[in-house]
């Protein structure tokens, strides 16, 4: 990729558009990041028209292939916006994150055009009501089997995993309720102590050797990713153009209800970071680019990690937050180094050889690396 086209507000010919259609939310879950910077609750439902949404497509992205992330808050308390902009747009792709506890009262007409849908759970029922809230998970699992059979696309259990009694039977028990599981490690201080990272490390090695041995694909989202990124390391590139893999210095707008656009949700509450203005109709390249500071240049996992979050890099090293980077930045680094590691130990490529042809098509192309970060 060229300077001059790493200098356009989006870089290849894709956008997503992580479209806020609120800011408020009927959780109150204890580590929420939309809350820092009192975010959350801050705006009600969207401001602008879909006409000013329109003119800012046609001014900006006429040329590239648009999908769409619902997105909060709790994006499900303004179904009515969700609704005319899928009408109104039926070529778009769609998803949705949601805690789920509001997914029953989608229409069909809705679910029909979700490509994925991205359920909030922090483990399974103890974890997720200790973050949650007494009787949250039980209310999710039972509005997820009342819309799968409307659903026209995949379900995903987005983990944030924090709490350090999290073990591989908890994340492998969530697989029967959804189609992938995905996971984030907590972008928040206190889970990374001394006895929580080997716990961590514990439960990514059995869920990675679960993953070489199981016939089938084992879908969770950042082992099949890293898998990919490892075999076919181009794939890690081209998806970001060779930077962040978080699509947050490339190809991701993040539209609060006021119209104000940012490179990353966690991040709205800094006016340094707004690129662009909806109402306003303008759009710049995102602030949020590698620098001189991180110091992913000279790191092994660059190749497959690819600067995954931007957001922990521009905190930990270009804000100079020392507590931030010490118990939040370098932790995350460190399991994702491990978990290289640990699938180096397993061969991938030979796994990769002998996999059936339809497991290769989903670690090569699955949807749903469009839509989550890969890396955890």
């Amino acid at each position: 990729m060229n300077a001059p086209e790493l200098r356009r507000p989006i870089v290849g010919n894709r956008v997503e558009l992580n479209i806020f259609t609120t800011l408020a939310c009927n959780l109150k879950c204890s580590y929420c990041s939309i809350a820092v910077g009192d975010v959350l609750g801050s705006q009600g439902k969207v401001a602008y028209s879909l006409d000013t949404l329109d003119a800012f497509i046609a001014t900006h992205l006429a040329d590239k292939e648009i999908y769409v992330t619902f997105y909060g808050g709790e994006p499900t308390l303004n179904i009515p916006f969700m609704a005319a902009l899928m009408e109104r747009h039926p070529t778009f792709r769609f998803q949705l994150q949601t805690n789920g506890t509001l997914l029953h009262r989608l229409p069909e007409a809705v679910l029909t055009k979700l490509s994925n849908v991205l359920v909030s759970v922090d483990g399974a029922e103890h974890t997720t009501d200790h973050y949650r809230g007494r009787g949250v998970y039980r209310k999710v699992t039972a509005n997820i089997e009342k819309i799968r059979p409307k659903l026209g696309g995949k379900l995903t259990a987005r983990v944030t995993w924090g709490h350090p009694d999290i073990s591989f039977d908890e994340l492998d028990s969530l697989l029967p309720a959804f189609d992938y599981v995905y996971w984030q490690f907590t972008q928040a201080e206190g889970f990374y102590d001394a006895e929580a990272m080997p716990r961590k490390k514990e439960a990514l090695s059995l869920l990675i050797d679960k993953f070489f041995a199981s016939p089938a694909l084992y879908p969770f989202i950042p082992l099949m990713g890293t898998v990919r990124n490892k075999v076919l390391p181009s794939r890690a590139r081209e998806a970001c153009s060779g930077l962040s893999q978080c699509r947050a210095s490339t190809h991701i707008l993040n539209i609060l209800p006021d119209g104000r656009i940012f490179p990353c949700p966690d991040l709205t509450h800094r006016p340094e970071m707004q690129q662009g203005d909806l109402v306003a109709n303008w759009l710049k390249a995102s602030p949020l680019q590698p620098t001189p500071a991180m110091p992913c240049e000279s790191c092994e996992a660059l190749a497959f990690c690819r600067r995954n979050c931007m957001k922990n890099l521009y905190v930990g090293y270009v804000l100079d937050d020392a507590p931030y980077r010490e118990q939040v930045v370098e932790p995350i680094c460190e399991l994702v180094k491990f978990m290289g590691a640990e699938i180096d130990r397993r061969n991938p490529h030979a796994w990769f050889a002998n996999a059936p042809l339809a497991v290769r098509r989903e670690i090569t192309d699955c949807e749903i690396y469009d839509y989550v970060e890969v890396m955890p």
